[in-house]
């Protein structure tokens, strides 16, 4: 691979660390997926076509690592009970629908940085697994079945870590993004 394009896969070493740190939470374990993004880049550089954006390709890499490293780390570490059946009462009325569902995000605020900022300090402010369960779901794109079986968890905890994901996100976004509008 010539030596230019070493230098711009290592250029976006910094865009893929702000990736992986928001999705993986912990600075080292960013630090050792995006590594092993950059030596998978290396290794397979043939397979760069150039039919996408250098960025794009070492990203989709990058999700690939993200994946192991969650795997890894839900194997490694003991994980969090399950919520309480009070807890799950408290969320859902008699007929088993949502009491407060989430809300809808705005379009065009998903399209302005300013709100990507905000969104991105809020998530940081999220306990470690619900932002996790947050960001597989509606970043990575992953189901609910997948996300239980890639962290050990039940459904029912799942749905009560993604809504309460959503709503303290859409309280912090109300107060540090809407609320300045």
């Amino acid at each position: 691979m010539p030596s230019d394009i070493r230098a711009e896969i290592e250029a976006q070493r910094p865009y893929l660390l702000r990736y992986a740190s928001l999705q993986l939470r912990h600075r080292e374990a960013a630090e050792d997926a995006v590594q092993e993004t950059l030596l998978a880049a290396l290794a397979a550089e043939k397979s760069f076509a150039g039919r996408s954006q250098l960025r794009t390709w070492l990203t989709g890499i990058l999700k690939h690592k993200i994946i192991d490293a969650i795997r890894r780390s839900s194997r490694e570490q003991p994980l969090e009970g399950d919520a309480s059946p009070d807890e799950l009462d408290a969320l859902f009325d008699a007929s088993g629908h949502w009491r407060e569902p989430p809300q809808d995000w705005p379009e065009q605020a998903l399209e302005q940085k300013e709100f990507l900022q905000a969104l991105e300090k809020c998530l940081a402010l999220l306990p470690a697994r619900t932002s996790q369960v947050f960001l597989m779901r509606e970043h990575l794109g992953f189901a609910t079945a997948e996300i239980c079986k890639e962290l050990g968890i039940t459904a029912t905890h799942c749905w009560v870590l993604l809504y309460r994901a959503r709503m303290a996100l859409r309280e912090c976004l109300q107060l540090n993004w809407f609320g300045t509008r």
